[in-house]
């Protein structure tokens, strides 16, 4: 693994009135360990699993593209300075690596068909197809099958947004085989069974405080969509 473990430093959070500083999980989460190529956070809404993802794209210094500065009605000061109060151990020296959520890739393939116009060959590295000119589903597997051949440390927020079970099943598939060619590790939040499944990933569980991992077969996604299939007029 090329990041082997986060550690958490709660003594010196610098308020405990703002989030994400006043969450429960991020005081008796103390360490997160990586001992797989692929690991999984997973739970609820609002559990930090996504903040988490952020805070560590940002210790790890890679970039989180931005389409436009948001505007909110009440300003947290505090919003995304998690990751000052991480510690990053990697196994053998810092990789390069890239951050990704679905929201923000419309905006990225927008601006790459722009350079595009003054330099074809970019789309080369992508397929040689414009990511704009492809459905949702096949510019984003068009880019994760360019991108994940480079060695590095991969985050992904929910990248099963935009991806139909079947293409999931592909980005599994995917993730297993990259990761078993051991230069690529990847840290993704998720509420995707399909994704969970993949084989060999280690699965964190934010429904839990202290954070823990988990099995497959016992988290909530898993029984919710397990129990709603096998019986759904129970729920209907």
């Amino acid at each position: 693994m090329h990041l082997k473990e986060i550690i958490l430093h709660p003594e010196e959070y610098p308020t405990q009135d703002y989030y994400p500083f006043n969450h429960k999980i991020f005081h008796l989460t103390k360490r997160i360990e990586f001992s797989a190529p692929v690991t999984f956070f997973v739970g609820e809404n609002g559990t930090g699993k996504s903040t988490l993802i952020r805070a560590i794209a940002h210790r790890c210094y890679i970039h989180i593209w931005r389409d436009t500065d948001r505007v909110h009605l009440e300003r947290n000061p505090y919003e995304e300075h998690l990751y000052r109060y991480i510690s990053a151990i990697w196994t053998d020296g810092e990789v390069p690596g890239s951050f990704f959520c679905s929201d923000l890739f419309a905006h990225f393939a927008q601006n790459l068909d722009e350079w595009a116009a003054s330099d074809p060959d970019m789309l080369r590295y992508f397929g040689g197809k414009s990511l704009v000119a492809q459905s949702h589903g096949q510019s984003l597997m068009s880019y994760f099958r360019s991108r994940y051949q480079l060695r590095g440390l991969y985050l992904l927020d929910e990248p099963e947004t935009a991806l139909s079970p079947k293409t999931q099943i592909d980005f599994v598939n995917l993730l297993k085989d990259m990761g078993e060619q051991g230069h690529a590790q990847f840290i993704i939040a998720t509420h995707s069974p399909i994704l969970l499944a993949c084989p060999g990933a280690t699965i964190y569980s934010f429904n839990e405080i202290p954070v823990k991992a988990v099995n497959y077969e016992d988290t909530e996604h898993y029984r919710t969509y397990r129990d709603f299939l096998n019986h759904r007029e129970q729920y209907l």
